[in-house]
This record gives structure tokens, C-alpha cells and sequence, in this order.
């Protein structure tokens, strides 16, 4: 069976075979059959591979490892747990987005201990004048999604109000090239922040403020899972989002 996720890859990416072949130090006609014949390469090739078209060994070569190798991988993912946010070190949120080099992605309802800090202002000016694209995903607050989530948290409207005051607090940076805000109405499971392959995810608890939650503190490693289905949410609340209204 054919390759089509490292067919796609190459193409959206813009990698012929013969450019392949020479990175990795391969015959095109290797890279032809791990494409058209479904051939695994060998681990090295295929962490090489997984690097070059920037895409995650699990998701070109699902069967890529065994059961154990991958979940050694995935329990090596976790830096470390934080039992609530509030545990969180302060300079840290900084410090991760400051080591961005590609993308910095942020999902949540309103983010508001991020939004009113003007370092954090400051950073996604300067990263975004570097080359680093930053996606910034707030909830909509007319949605009953949020309408519920303050009933959970028994404060009523109060995340609606929330949302609001951030979307006044971004509005400087709401025409500034390489930044884009979108609005969703998702129903939130956890807050994530992305700085290319580092994440900290603010996990939700029922009747719980996200202050006071557990957070996780990832980094991808190659051929594991975990920081994967992360990625996967982000980029699933993405695509249904609209752009946020001006």
C-alpha cells in the first residue's frame, strides 16, 4: 500500500524525491518504494525523513513502532506536572515563547494572567518580526459554550466578561503581520500553549478555575504520541474557528 502522508509531506513541502534521496544518502529508487510500495525505512532513515519534511515519524509510519518503544517515548515527553497553575514558575510562560524559532500557538477561553502582561505583548511583536508565525485562539463569548463554562466555574458571565477585556487588551496587536487571532466555540478540555515542539497544557476540571488546575509541561520527541494529540486538537479547533471580529 502506497505512502500517501510522505507523498503529501514531500509535495506540500515542496521535496522531490531526489532531494530526499540525497539528504537522507539513499538511491531514489528507496525512496520511490517507501513511497509507493509502503516500505518502512530503518529507524535512523526514518527519523531523518520525519525532520526533513517536518512531520512526526507516528503520523508518516503509524506501525512504526512497537507498543512499548512508544510508550517509553511518550512518558519521556513529560518534563514535568505542575498540580495547579498557580505552581507554574512566572518567568517560565515567557521563557517558552521566548525560545520559539517557527510558531507559537495559544488556545483558550480568555488567557487572562497571559493577555495583561505587557512583556507577553512585547514578546509576540519582537517573534513575529523574526519570522515566527503566532496563531492566538480566544473563545467566543456569545457561545454557550462559554455561557456554560461560567456556570461550571459558578461565576455566570464572568468568562464572558473575560474573554471581552482580553479581546480589548490584543486589539494593539490586532494588525500586526504574522499574528492572527481567531475566536472558536469549542468546548474546552484544556488550555494549550505551543512554542514550536515545547508545550504547557492548563488541563480543565470540572468546577475547577484553571488556576487551580494541573498543568503539563511537554516536549516532542520523535516517534512518540503524546504532544502529538495535542497538536491534533489545536490544529482541529483551528480549522472550525473563525477570524476574530475587529
Amino acid at each position: 500500500m502506497a505512502n500517501e502522508r510522505l507523498r503529501s509531506a514531500m509535495l506540500t513541502r515542496g521535496i522531490s524525491v531526489e532531494q530526499l534521496a540525497d539528504h537522507i544518502g539513499v538511491d531514489p529508487k528507496t525512496v520511490e518504494r517507501w513511497i509507493t510500495k509502503g516500505r518502512a525505512p530503518y529507524r535512523r532513515h526514518r527519523l531523518a525523513v520525519a525532520a526533513y519534511v517536518r512531520e512526526d515519524e507516528a503520523y508518516l509510519w503509524p506501525d512504526g513502532l512497537p507498543d512499548g518503544q512508544r510508550k517509553d517515548a511518550a512518558d519521556a515527553e513529560v518534563l514535568k506536572v505542575y498540580p495547579h497553575r498557580s505552581y507554574v514558575p512566572p518567568d517560565l510562560w515567557l521563557e517558552l515563547f521566548g525560545r520559539a524559532e517557527r510558531e507559537i500557538g495559544v488556545l483558550v477561553h480568555a488567557g487572562v494572567f497571559l493577555a495583561e502582561n505587557p512583556r507577553w505583548l512585547q514578546l509576540l511583536r519582537l517573534k513575529t518580526q523574526s519570522g515566527v508565525q503566532a496563531r492566538i485562539l480566544l473563545g467566543d463569548p456569545d457561545s454557550p459554550e462559554i455561557a456554560r463554562r461560567g456556570e461550571e466555574e459558578e461565576i455566570g458571565a464572568g468568562v464572558a466578561y473575560k474573554v471581552r477585556e482580553v479581546m480589548k487588551l490584543y486589539r494593539p496587536l490586532y494588525d500586526v503581520s504574522g499574528i492572527e487571532f481567531r475566536q472558536h466555540r469549542s468546548t474546552l478540555h484544556n488550555s494549550l500553549y505551543r512554542s514550536d515542539d515545547e508545550w504547557l497544557v492548563n488541563t480543565q476540571v470540572y468546577g475547577v478555575s484553571a488556576p487551580m488546575a494541573p498543568v503539563l509541561h511537554l516536549r516532542k520527541i520523535a516517534g512518540a504520541a503524546l504532544v502529538s494529540t495535542y497538536q491534533q486538537s489545536f490544529e482541529k479547533v483551528w480549522a472550525e474557528s473563525v477570524p476574530l471580529p475587529r
